[in-house]
């Protein structure tokens, strides 16, 4: 990774939004409505920020949104780039590269994923525990930039511990709140915890792929996150992952797997989704 490239690109989002930004947040697919909640907001196409590739997937829209939320100033990714569509892995890092040169402190990733887990059920949400790298390459691969990190990086704990405590705090207190005000018939938990298997897909599992994931541990499966997550460690950046449960993986349910079923439950959870979203941010700030 190019230190100078990352640096090109926070060079122009500064000359594009003057605030101090702590905390950047990944959108993945189906859940870029938590953007469109910012206040003072500045939104820049990637197409126009140096390096920077473009989304080529449904329910990513392709631009960095910067604002505030809760009044915290924040920088929003509203959609991703992904190792299957083609993108190098340099690529794919160089929005979480770029966060760092940025003075972000903070990293919140979020993804659209299939449940291995019989108990966590499409339109519920997965905390990222741990992760297992299944994606066959790894983004530090090559020469390393001491200004990024170390070259051989601990990834004993990628995601931070008292972020995932605090988001399930605040899980839970929206389940009490909702509950209490009749907006779920029973009082249920909408956040479990589990590791999640990074893929490089395109295409969906197979049936015995997935007895295997689940075999080596895995509780969700998807395409994303995981690159983003281990540069983002390697530069001392705090991580916080939270998938959204979109469906069951294959050969659990008996039904084929469509991108369109991710983007309609994405759709259903947006409104608890936002709301975890602006309290886990100003908790963590």
């Amino acid at each position: 990774m190019s230190y100078e490239k990352a640096a090109e690109a926070a060079a122009f989002i500064r000359s594009k939004y003057a605030g101090e930004i702590s905390t950047a947040i990944v959108l993945g697919s189906g859940l870029g409505a938590f953007a469109d909640e910012l206040s003072n907001a500045v939104r820049i196409p990637y197409e126009e920020i140096p390096g920077f590739a473009r989304s080529t997937v449904e329910g990513h829209a392709g631009q960095l949104v910067l604002g505030e939320i809760g009044g915290v100033a924040v920088a929003v990714q509203q959609g991703r780039f992904h190792y299957y569509e083609g993108y190098d892995m340099e690529q794919v890092m160089l929005p979480v590269r770029t966060f760092g040169l940025l003075g972000v402190k903070n990293l919140i990733l979020t993804n659209a994923a299939g449940s291995l887990n019989s108990d966590m059920l499409p339109g519920s949400l997965m905390l990222i525990s741990d992760h297992l790298n299944c994606m066959g390459v790894n983004p530090l691969r090559g020469p390393n930039d001491s200004r990024f990190g170390l070259r051989f990086p601990d990834m004993g704990e990628i995601y931070d511990r008292e972020f995932q405590k605090i988001a399930e705090k605040e899980a839970d207190a929206i389940s009490h709140e909702r509950f209490e005000t009749g907006i779920d018939a029973a009082h249920t938990d909408f956040l479990n915890r589990g590791i999640y298997c990074g893929l490089s897909g395109p295409t969906y599992e197979t049936p015995a792929e997935i007895r295997m994931y689940r075999l080596l541990g895995a509780d969700a499966v998807g395409m994303s996150t995981v690159p983003e997550a281990i540069a983002a460690h390697h530069q001392g950046t705090h991580v916080l992952g939270i998938s959204c449960i979109t469906n069951l993986a294959a050969g659990m349910s008996g039904e084929p797997i469509n991108h369109e079923e991710v983007m309609e439950t994405g759709a259903k959870v947006a409104e608890v989704f936002k709301e975890l979203l602006r309290r886990i941010v100003t908790r963590i700030n």
